[in-house]
């Protein structure tokens, strides 16, 4: 289907970093010109230092005015430049309710149970998974044909908001060979961070033979970066083990994504 125009042209949503500046702006223009910094991170989940860099460019770039510590309000151009982003994404979300929604008429799950044609079944994620059964979820459908427990059964007539959290990622920087390698890892720091995640990644030849001399063998290792996002968007808890020149863009890449992250320091004291 062909989007109409006024959907095609919504781009704020093609780059995390310009739906940050479009909230930041948004909360400097509610809260002016009073404007806490560290309120503002603790809303968006930023960082004060990320905050503080947008708006220094938001103000280079015309669309907020400064008038001292902490004093900000948004110049007409930033109030243009908003208005014509939230046109777009109200015009986007209608696309979607309107078009899309219709569309996807029927969702695909395992069955947790036999289940019968015409049956209204609970929906749920469990372990990146989406599941149909019997049991009252916030989420509920239609079977559409008789299902045995195990296979994929097609739900249709959805309602509700399936229950989902993202998972988080644990990044481990492991020292390259010339550093040191694996020999340089910590197998208590090791074991404590295997012991919290469903899925677990490498990157590099020293982080596969840091998982293997702690007793467990990578689920990832080619295409392991996205592997792994894609794991926790689907709520999975994920640990990477990834060599230090490749750390820094692994982070990189988690803040596009929006992705919650924790930083573990296994290297052997």
């Amino acid at each position: 289907m062909t989007e109409p125009d006024n959907v095609r042209s919504t781009t704020i949503l093609r780059s995390k970093r310009e739906v940050t500046r479009f909230q930041i702006l948004v909360e400097v223009a509610e809260h002016q010109p009073a404007v806490r910094q560290l309120e503002i991170a603790d809303k968006l989940g930023v960082t004060p230092q990320a905050v503080s860099e947008y708006i220094r460019e938001l103000v280079e770039d015309g669309m907020v005015s400064a008038y001292g510590r902490g004093r900000y309000e948004v110049t007409r151009a930033g109030i243009e430049w908003v208005l014509n982003n939230a046109e777009e994404l109200e015009a986007y979300a209608r696309h979607i309710r309107r078009d899309l929604i219709q569309q996807v008429s029927v969702w695909t799950a395992i069955a947790d149970a036999d289940l019968h044609k015409g049956e209204v079944v609970g929906v749920y994620m469990k372990d990146g998974w989406l599941y149909a059964g019997r049991g009252q979820q916030t989420a509920s459908g239609q079977v559409i044909e008789e299902t045995a427990a195990g296979e994929d059964v097609g739900v249709t007539r959805l309602n509700g908001i399936i229950d989902h959290h993202e998972g988080v990622i644990h990044v481990c920087k492991v020292p390259r060979i010339q550093r040191g390698g694996s020999r340089m890892v910590n197998p208590d720091a090791l074991q404590e961070v295997l012991g919290s995640v469903k899925v677990i990644a490498a990157v590099g030849l020293e982080a596969y033979i840091t998982l293997k001399s702690g007793g467990r063998q990578a689920d990832m290792f080619f295409g392991a970066r996205e592997g792994v996002i894609e794991a926790a968007f689907h709520g999975l808890d994920c640990a990477m083990f990834i060599v230090d020149e490749e750390f820094t863009e692994f982070l990189k890449r988690l803040e596009d994504v929006g992705l919650t992250y924790r930083i573990h320091d296994l290297i052997r004291v």
